[in-house]
């Protein structure tokens, strides 16, 4: 089944040609450069920019592939959650072309697709799995019970993991993508130098509380700046990110101890992290887990991700009429 799939939830556009968990082609638009001078994604320039490439992108991975529209079978769509403007761009688009090519139209939740994304290189694995989904705007450990089955065990209750480390990033000087570039400059932890905080939820067992790092960070800079003083950024860098995979690796093992999972997934833009796959990949080791993530290409937006999981909404019976619209906010666990 060759599904042509969208991918338009933030400032990638992108269109993918895949077959099953077969990728024939994955074509990626991004607006990395014009949102740098911002310091983070504009949503109107986003949704402008989306609007002026979604065609050409989608022409581009059908050439990838080597089809054309008429060899199609379905188009899917990320329809949620992510920037309004942008996702209305992706649905409107998709719509459109599933109508004039006469073909079913598959809804697909962004955070779902991120965890197909670990289906694309690991071919023997399947539900059931304990997944983290880390990213900008979203932090969830989640049981994936089916291909379209998932339940929420935990999540932050204010900033996801991504967002507190671009913003703490953002803060030290950094440029956009702040988590990416704190991820390259880190170098090794000072607590003693930096003693910066491990936020309480306060709620259930397994939620996330990332906003006090956050504060943290600002007012450390803020503080260091009146007083005239120098910081050493790739310090401060190293510790906030100790300090997010501390909580983030701590709260998925116990999840995954507490209701009997042997095998953990990792989702999200979050998952490139390069502390968070090596320290992970260790406990898991030592504890006899088996741990997935996907390859670096697929961790951020794509559409190969969005047509993976696609194929199996539709196998599940999800497909959407034309009245399909797009939807800012929507828990993964939606029926």
């Amino acid at each position: 089944m060759k599904i042509l799939s969208i991918e338009s939830s933030c400032d990638e556009t992108a269109a993918a040609v895949t077959d099953g968990r077969r990728v024939l082609s994955n074509i990626v638009a991004t607006q990395i450069a014009e949102h740098r001078i911002y310091g983070g994604v504009v949503p109107e320039i986003a949704s402008r920019r989306h609007t002026e490439a979604i065609s050409t992108v989608c022409s581009e991975a059908l050439k990838a592939a080597g089809i054309g529209y008429g060899d199609i079978d379905a188009i899917a769509v990320t329809f949620a959650p992510g920037l309004i403007g942008a996702l209305l761009v992706g649905v409107n688009f998709s719509k459109g072309l599933a109508m004039s090519l006469k073909v079913p139209l598959i809804p697909v939740h962004h955070l779902r697709s991120h965890i197909a994304a670990n289906y694309i290189d690991n071919a023997e694995l399947e539900p059931p799995f304990l997944c983290l989904l880390v990213s900008g705007g979203n932090t969830v450990i989640a049981e994936v019970s089916d291909y379209t089955k998932f339940k929420i065990i935990g999540g932050t209750l204010d900033d996801a993991a991504g967002e507190c480390m671009d913003k703490a990033a953002r803060a030290l000087g950094l440029q956009y993508p702040g988590g990416v570039m704190l991820d390259k400059i880190a170098t090794e932890p000072d607590e003693k130098k930096y003693p910066l905080p491990y936020p309480h939820s306060g709620s259930g067992e397994f939620d996330f509380s990332f906003s006090g790092l956050k504060t943290a960070v600002v007012n450390l800079v803020h503080n260091a700046q009146q007083r005239g003083e120098a910081l050493d950024v790739p310090v401060i860098a190293a510790t906030v990110r100790k300090r997010v995979c501390d909580m983030l690796i701590d709260k998925t093992l116990r999840a995954a101890e507490k209701y009997g999972y042997k095998t953990i997934a990792v989702a999200g833009g979050v998952s490139a992290n390069s502390e968070l796959r090596r320290r992970l990949k260790c406990e898991c080791k030592n504890r006899g887990l088996k741990l997935y993530y996907p390859e670096l290409k697929y961790c951020g937006d794509n559409a190969a991700m969005v047509g993976v999981q696609a194929y199996y909404e539709y196998a599940d019976g999800n497909t959407a009429s034309p009245s399909l619209n797009a939807n800012a906010t929507m828990p993964i666990d939606y029926r």
